[in-house]
């Protein structure tokens, strides 16, 4: 062939020979053909020019091909049915197992056959002798052995984008559960980090579970129990659909659980499912009623539920929340659970005599639980409060069994401060910031009439900042911390005592009046260490202060303290109602290893000044003070006898002081030799006392017989 021939355009190197069909089925010449094409071409690029476009008509198949086609896909059909049918689905037994060890971050094995039916509208599969083992730190052993679990699912539902099981079935499930006092739990499949994710579980339209046995073992919340699991479309006599009961053993009492739900056939995941529950653990007695709004949603419930018992704080076992000490309490309210957070709204009942109502919230979701609350009590019956402190009322049942020993224990011992210790370990799981108020306030030690405070839990550190609590007239406020970061806690009180009255912090009567009457104020600040309340007393340090400045007290006791017998007898023989004046009195310790040194003690009146010294043990919860009077007018027939006061600070004995009476002296003496610089005293308890007018004189007495002033500790 020529170089010209093979370089001429393709339309000239075409056979001449050769014809086209046309598109009425009949042939031409190849040149007609060609020409045909260009026509069509450019009719293409008109169309497509001007933006209107056609696809051309396609021709239907013919019945050759469609044959053809069904033939090949028939064949396909009877290929994979075959390949299903014969298929060994054991082949996916190891695969199967690693994947769900490497999720569950333990080994897991499957002993027995893996069973799976494809080809229907309700694909179904079955796995025979499933072991999950425990974690490596648990020990030798398995966490649970199953053997069987069948699951059916629905296709269409699946293809919809949702997940509807229209079985699921366990064969003779046997679960040992486990948690230590480290708080690792073999049921945490999170591998060390933080996860309480809810269980969340499709719409389950056949849910049985046979022979299924329950054990668990919490070393944390000291709980042991055994029972058994049931599912099916009928338990005894009422249509329920699944039942967990059993019984052990919680905080060393007998334990009972049951739980039952509603029918489990043809559940909607878009109707609630019921559920009961009734839980016993020695006297304390919980009952729910309430739904899973999505079943099997458990991140989303809600129940009406009732606790009552003997102590709120044994409740830990069952809810896991820490919660304080208190006596026999009957409570009722709403607990609603929103993924991580739980919240009890409406609640209602007694703690002790007194009523309590308000709501509470507990956030899981944190790195430390955090419980938010808002509560009141209307009336507050004061010895309730002795529980919270490891105490136990006055009046009534107390707490517990062992606030009844520790209640026995004080009252032998003639104490007030209790020696049950504080669990840290709770207090550092949990942060918290509670709201409470109780309007009225009953049975107090002192006159309150009512109170509140807002207490702050961070990280182990606990502060009750404001607090507050009402007299009839004047208040206590400031605050009380409590760091359980470390070991050993740390106790923190400052509390200011401002516009009290004496008449009503020792509301006594003496020969039908009132003895003493007058404004009163003070101070406490002290730091202690120990993890109960009498080992933060008796290792105490800081001051105390007390100041009355001004007021009356009835003019024979003051010539008592005097001690002019003649005339004191006189007065209260009569019934003398006169009164004398308080200028002002002072009591000033300071504190030292939890033993209160009175630094001053002074009480100024018109007819004598009395000073005095001695201590104040919280340790052993003694006191020895000793008080001696100083006339301010001579009179041969007085006899000055010091006066002591002495024994428990829950009973303490006034007495004379046994000896000779001791020579009369002169105030200048007392104040010279007694008095400590008051102008550093009041400022610590309130600035305003330096400049009050009795004080104040008093403070000018000291100054000219040779007291010198300092400047007073914040």
């Amino acid at each position: 062939m020529s170089s010209e021939a093979f370089n001429e355009p393709k339309r000239d190197r075409v056979p001449p020979e050769p014809a086209m069909r046309r598109p009425d089925g009949g042939r031409r010449p190849l040149a007609r053909a060609e020409s045909w094409a260009r026509e069509r071409w450019e009719a293409t690029r008109t169309r497509l020019a001007g933006g209107s476009f056609h696809a051309p008509h396609l021709r239907r198949p013919g019945r050759k091909g469609l044959a053809i086609t069904g033939a090949v896909l028939a064949v396909i059909a009877i290929a994979v049915a075959i390949l299903v049918a014969i298929w060994d689905w054991n082949w996916f037994r190891s695969p199967l197992a690693s994947y769900a060890s490497a999720r569950m971050h333990r080994p897991v094995t499957i002993s027995g056959d893996l069973h799976v039916h494809l080809w229907s509208w309700t694909p179904s599969a079955t796995v025979d002798g499933v072991h999950i083992a425990n974690p490596a730190w648990a020990g030798k052993g398995e966490m649970a052995d199953i053997n069987r679990i069948a699951v059916t699912i629905r296709l269409a539902a699946l293809l919809g984008g949702q997940v509807d099981l229209r079985l699921l079935e366990f064969d003779n499930p046997d679960v040992r559960l486990y948690r230590d006092q480290q708080g690792r739990a073999t049921w945490d499949f999170s591998n060390g980090a933080k996860s309480d994710q809810p269980l969340r579980l499709p719409p389950i339209r056949n849910f049985v579970i046979r022979n299924g046995k329950l054990y668990v073992r919490d070393a944390v919340r000291k709980l042991t129990f055994t029972g058994t699991v049931a599912a099916s479309e009928r338990l005894g006599a009422v249509n329920q659909g699944f039942e967990m009961r059993g019984q052990g053993a919680l905080n060393n009492q007998p334990f009972t659980l049951q739980v039952t739900g509603g029918p489990l056939l043809n559940i909607d995941r878009n109707k609630p499912y019921p559920f009961d529950a009734d839980i016993r653990a020695g006297p304390t007695y919980v009952t729910a009623r309430g739904a899973v709004p999505k079943p099997f949603d458990f991140g989303h419930f809600y129940m009406n539920a009732t606790a009552r018992g003997p102590d709120l704080a044994d409740l830990y076992g069952i809810t896991g929340v820490p919660l304080p000490n208190t006596p026999p309490y009957d409570l009722h309210g709403k607990l609603t659970r929103d993924d991580r957070l739980y919240s009890i709204s409406g609640i209602g009942g007694r703690v002790g005599s007194s009523d309590l109502t308000g709501n509470l919230s507990v956030d899981s979701g944190r790195p430390r639980t955090f419980l938010k609350a808002n509560l009141l009590t209307r009336t507050l019956n004061f010895p309730d409060l002795g529980a919270l402190f490891g105490g136990a009322p006055k009046h009534g049942a107390v707490a517990s069994p062992s606030q009844k020993m520790e209640a026995q224990h004080l009252a032998a011992e003639n104490r007030i401060f209790p020696d049950s210790t504080l669990d840290t370990r709770r207090i550092r799981q949990i942060d918290a910031d509670v709201t409470y108020k109780a309007v009225a306030i009953r049975n107090a030690p002192v006159n309150l009439s009512a109170g509140s405070a807002r207490v702050k839990l961070n990280d182990g550190l606990l502060r009750a900042e404001p607090l507050s609590l009402d007299l009839p007239q004047g208040r206590i406020s400031g605050y009380i911390q409590l760091n359980a970061r470390k070991a050993a806690p740390v106790s923190d009180v400052d509390l200011r005592l401002s516009n009290a009255r004496i008449e009503h912090l020792l509301p006594f009567h003496f020969q039908g009046s009132i003895p003493f009457a007058g404004p009163l104020f003070g101070r406490a600040k002290l730091t202690g260490t120990g993890d109960s309340v009498h080992k933060a007393f008796s290792t105490a340090n800081g001051r105390v202060t007390v100041v009355a400045p001004g007021g009356e007290i009835r003019r024979s006791i003051a010539e008592l303290m005097g001690v002019d017998v003649i005339k004191g007898l006189g007065l209260l023989m009569s019934k003398n109602q006169q009164t004398a004046p308080i200028r002002c009195a002072v009591g000033d310790f300071r504190v030292r290893n939890g033993v209160l040194n009175a630094d001053t003690l002074v009480f100024d009146t018109g007819p004598v000044l009395v000073t005095g010294a001695g201590q104040v043990n919280l340790g052993t919860e003694r006191l020895d003070l000793r008080l001696q009077g100083h006339p301010k007018k001579f009179q041969l027939v007085r006899l000055r006898v010091p006066v002591e006061i002495e024994g428990p600070i829950r009973s303490p004995s006034i007495n004379l002081e046994k000896g000779p009476a001791i020579a009369q002296g002169g105030v200048a003496a007392a104040l010279g030799s007694f008095l400590s610089p008051l102008v550093a005293i009041l400022p610590f308890v309130d600035p305003g006392l330096a400049k009050d007018a009795n004080c104040g004189a008093l403070v000018a007495e000291a100054a000219q017989h040779g007291a010198t002033a300092t400047t007073a500790s914040r």
